[in-house]
């Protein structure tokens, strides 16, 4: 995009935005797609994360290509779409919030796709606060929304968790400079590791063995290495302070909440029933999947609740 203005008034020209689509657009009397879902991934995902819906995209299924055009695209603040690392701004970078986040989507649809009405917005995660942000500030702009292992606010053990992920990163003294030291890439893996804990249920982690666990806890620091720390701390401070409970009454989208009881992120009693029971006939539908946090990767255990939803749209 040509350029794009930040809520905080800051504006970054020549802004790269990654995304893929496919599917099948429905055209109305005025020439504009009007069957468009968005896919939104969770924190420093990308474009790709729409591959959670593959088992249910066939023909006459929940999700079936043939009647829905699919856009997914890499959020900003996120890699090889507009970020900290991408424009190497690293801590210069503008500081965003998930209404940013929604803007920086809702302005790419609207100038590459003259979209500017979506049918549905579905997310997972970070990605969920995305739906719920773009159907409170844009109230006619979209027809339902799918917030999954999601909440309307981050607080609790996840505000202490972002809380303690950002204290890990900026106490290193090497932060500041801007670029990638030793001591930062031992700290990024750190601020990584933190995070472990709150993707898989606590009882598939407890069905492994310890050196099991050491393996994976390995593997995934070494994976997370590959993130840039700049990216890390801007995605992980838009989140902890992203709160909109005082807000919920403004949602005129459908919704259908979907949580996980063996969430160790946003478990259903905290975040997902409180949310239905705040949102005016919204729907909610808990999985029972020991991926937890991840159990997006398990959606077609649900496909009988996700239909019925989409039915009655």
């Amino acid at each position: 995009m040509d350029s794009f203005e930040f809520e905080n008034g800051e504006v970054l020209n020549d802004v790269t935005v990654e995304y893929m689509a496919f599917g099948t657009p429905v055209y109305d009397e005025n020439g504009n797609i009007s069957n468009a879902i968005v896919y939104c991934h969770g924190s420093l995902g990308n474009y790709s994360g729409i591959k959670k819906l593959a088992p249910l995209l066939g023909e006459g299924d929940v999700f079936d290509e043939n009647r829905y055009f699919f856009i997914s695209l890499t959020a900003l603040g996120s890699p090889s779409s507009c970020s900290p690392s991408t424009t190497d701004l690293k801590n210069k970078f503008p500081k965003y919030t998930i209404l940013d986040v929604v803007n920086f989507q809702k302005q790419f649809l609207e100038e590459k796709f003259n979209i500017k009405h979506v049918l549905g917005i579905i997310g997972n995660s970070m990605g969920g606060f995305v739906a719920l942000t773009s159907a409170i500030h844009y109230p006619d702009y979209v027809e339902f929304i799918m917030p999954g292992v999601s909440s309307y606010k981050v607080a609790g053990h996840d505000y202490i968790l972002s809380k303690f992920v950002d204290e890990i990163i900026t106490s290193d003294p090497d932060y500041n400079k801007g670029e990638m030291t030793y001591s930062l890439i031992r700290t990024l893996r750190l601020a990584n590791l933190a995070e472990f804990n709150f993707g898989l249920s606590k009882e598939a982690l407890r069905a492994m063995s310890n050196d099991e666990l050491d393996a994976e806890l390995e593997n995934f620091g070494n994976e997370m290495l590959e993130l840039d720390i700049y990216d890390v701390k801007y995605c992980n401070e838009s989140c902890m302070h992203y709160d909109v409970e005082a807000d919920l009454d403004k949602v005129k989208s459908k919704v259908l909440i979907i949580s996980c009881k063996q969430d160790p992120h946003f478990p259903p009693e905290l975040d997902g029933i409180p949310m239905s029971e705040m949102i005016e006939d919204a729907g909610i539908v808990i999985m029972d999947s020991e991926l937890g946090h991840l159990c997006f990767n398990e959606l077609e255990t649900i496909r009988q609740d996700l239909n019925e939803f989409m039915r009655g749209l």
